[in-house]
């Protein structure tokens, strides 16, 4: 298909941005970017922020697509998702099911470690105590503790505890931002992060990054406004674990029921070489500084075409039929 022709059949489109959510400011950034991206390519493509605007109006926009660049809650959440669904418009991205599912990292850590998949070990706390012997239960040799809430992304919250005198504040500020807190033992190793693009079958794994972030702290600032953090793409790890990563990446990204596209972070345990999946991001960042459009580029895809090709995947999970089946039809209402 010509690309004149796969620009007239996206119609016109949103790029869903800002939200209501802690990663508000990000999500425009990445917005911004798919907006300006799309429209060099002629896509009719228009900003719509879901805070600012009810979503009912996208009907009167006349939009056939949506492109989600909302990061965080009432946006990745399945939330945004359930709703297009309900307005018959397809969007990018995992859909109700699967993207709340992976927000919420307690769940996601349920499902991956049920299917066998390696994932560091965890607890629920719902309280400063409950966090002090979590501390005391992942973190024997006085190891550090990951502190973080469970549906929160952008490492917002987050708290690395090295001693039992921190367990508080870390429970306390987690607390602030989500009321289920989860405490995760800490992997010492290399950071990496790799990208999936497809459904199904045709899923596909990206290049994996390697991420070495000043101090080992890759946290809110050093992923969005600084330029210290090193990205290292085509990754230097040792020879056959960039495979092994994309093949468990993949295996997660099925298991969650993921379409579309979505980001996986690993650790890997700098002692065994073991890698531990993390989480999975159903609505990556699309900024400067994001990690689909670095891996993207090391295969030789733009931004431009990544940003096509993602919004050529929006779907719905259930269209809704275009008219009842007859037994449907026949089916006397409530109260008759």
């Amino acid at each position: 298909m010509s690309p004149a022709l796969i620009t007239q059949k996206m119609g016109r489109v949103a790029v869903l941005m800002g939200g209501h959510s802690s990663e508000r400011e990000v999500s425009f950034m990445s917005g911004r970017g798919v907006l300006e991206a799309l429209r060099a390519q002629g896509i009719d493509a228009h900003p719509f922020d879901p805070a600012e605007h009810d979503l009912g109006e996208l009907k009167a926009m006349g939009v056939e697509r949506c492109f989600i660049t909302l990061h965080g809650r009432f946006g990745e959440d399945g939330t945004v998702q359930g709703a297009l669904e309900l307005l018959g418009i397809p969007y990018t991205g995992p859909g109700v099911l699967a993207s709340s599912v992976a927000m919420d990292k307690v769940m996601t850590k349920r499902i991956w470690r049920a299917e066998g998949l390696p994932t560091p070990a965890w607890r629920e706390v719902a309280s400063a105590e409950e966090a002090l012997a979590a501390f005391a239960e992942l973190s024997p040799n006085d190891e550090p503790m990951i502190v973080k809430p469970a549906r929160e992304g952008s490492t917002i919250g987050l708290t690395k505890v090295t001693l039992a005198s921190q367990c508080a504040e870390a429970y306390r500020l987690a607390a602030q931002m989500d009321p289920l807190v989860l405490c995760e033992q800490f992997i010492s190793g290399d950071e990496v992060t790799c990208p999936v693009l497809g459904a199904g079958a045709q899923a596909r794994a990206l290049p994996v990054i390697h991420i070495v972030a000043p101090g080992g702290n890759y946290d809110y600032q050093n992923k969005y406004f600084t330029d210290t953090t090193q990205y290292i793409v085509p990754c230097d790890l040792p020879e056959g674990e960039e495979a092994a990563i994309q093949a468990l990446v993949l295996k997660a990204y099925r298991t969650l029921g993921c379409r579309g596209w979505a980001r996986a972070d690993v650790m890997i345990d700098a002692r065994t070489r073991q890698p531990y999946l993390l989480e999975i991001n159903t609505s990556p960042g699309m900024t400067s500084h994001s990690l689909v459009p670095m891996s993207a580029r090391a295969t030789g895809m733009s931004y431009e075409a990544l940003c096509l090709q993602v919004l050529a995947s929006a779907a719905l999970d259930n269209p809704l039929p275009q008219s009842l089946p007859a037994a449907a039809q026949n089916t006397p209402a409530a109260g008759a």
